[in-house]
């Protein structure tokens, strides 16, 4: 067999001239008798790896022998040869991987007493614990959590909370609109028409959820956010209920030390209406970049609840009073804790949620 392919190899090295491949100088049986000592000699798996590029790669003696092969009895040869050597490569390989595994059993030991590793646990996000802190501190006070729906009507949305026709919450431009008539709710404020609508006074509740704005992603602004709103009506209300209670939601939330202000202001369903300012936890309201050099920081509107929107739930406006107020949690979590941008708390950031 030898000669005849000693034989092949010349013949084809006549047919293409100057053609001289590595099986004009290869033994079939000298490189089985290598190969095998190889595998022999082999102390690892890695070790029988290179053996096997070395005598099955494409680049080996008997890879470049056989793609010269031109008769079936030599092909038929070279190929027995290739099948035996790697099955001795198989087998040693198999051989180095079963005594790993027994070395391993024999010499490792796993000390079942020490503690194991520990697991990270994940927490509530910042905005889920603040929501949870204001439900916890109006439930402290008696008021009932309520929840609302994120796909409103109009009617409830604007009408029956006195926003005029031409107002510019109303416009395409600021209020994301499903149809003419249905919208993402711009405030959790519908909420407290649809309770007055189901009980009568006295009405104590508080309404948290997300809320929706045509408005562009900046610092201070985003599409999607979440306020709380809060309903008192009952007999005697005034002015003076709203901001103790206020006061004390700001201490609650911001520290003991926090001293509060009211300013006057405008809200279609409140009236009067006022603004509620915490003095900055920064500076304690000596001046800083923070409170714009003010020493106070706006958290948020509030207001006597307008009789017109007694009138729309059949509620009497000469015996109930009442007050609302609507604040953003993203608001109140950037100013309680100094973050920089409202679009940090969305971008999932384990570095900076994972302070909280």
């Amino acid at each position: 067999m030898q000669r005849e392919v000693r034989e092949f190899v010349a013949t084809c090295h006549l047919a293409k001239g100057a053609l001289v491949t590595s099986l004009t100088l290869m033994d079939p049986q000298a490189l089985e008798n290598d190969a095998r000592a190889a595998v022999a000699d082999a102390s690892s798996t890695d070790d029988v790896e290179r053996i096997r590029v070395e005598y099955l790669g494409r680049k080996s003696q008997l890879k470049l022998a056989l793609r010269e092969v031109r008769d079936r009895e030599t092909g038929m040869a070279l190929n027995a040869l290739r099948e035996r050597l790697a099955a001795a490569i198989d087998g040693r390989e198999g051989e180095l991987a079963r005594a790993e595994i027994d070395r391993r059993l024999t010499e490792e030991r796993v000390d079942v007493t020490m503690p194991g590793s520990p697991v990270r646990r994940g927490h509530l996000h910042l905005i889920t614990q603040i929501r949870r802190e204001v439900e916890d501190i109006f439930l402290g006070l008696g008021y009932t959590v309520v929840d609302g729906r994120e796909v409103e009507t109009t009617r409830y949305n604007f009408d029956a909370l006195n926003f005029p026709d031409g107002h510019p919450s109303r416009s395409p431009l600021q209020t994301l609109f499903l149809d003419d008539d249905t919208v993402l709710r711009t405030e959790t404020s519908p909420a407290q028409i649809r309770t007055m609508e189901a009980q009568g006074p006295p009405v104590y509740i508080v309404s948290l959820g997300r809320v929706y704005r045509r408005d562009t992603p900046d610092a201070t602004h985003t599409p999607t956010f979440h306020q709380v709103e809060g309903l008192v009506v009952d007999e005697g209300i005034t002015l003076a209920d709203l901001m103790g209670t206020l006061d004390y939601l700001l201490k609650a939330l911001f520290g003991e030390a926090r001293r509060t202000e009211f300013r006057t202001h405008h809200f279609p369903f409140t009236e009067p209406s006022i603004e509620a300012h915490v003095s900055c936890h920064m500076c304690d309201g000596s001046g800083c970049p923070v409170c714009r050099h003010s020493g106070w920081i706006e958290i948020g509107g509030a207001g006597m609840v307008d009789p017109k929107l007694f009138e729309f739930v059949g509620y009497d406006s000469d015996r109930y009073t009442g007050f609302a107020f609507g604040w953003g949690l993203e608001r109140i979590a950037v100013l309680r804790h100094g973050i920089p941008d409202l679009r940090e708390l969305w971008r999932n950031d384990p570095r900076l949620l994972s302070q909280f």
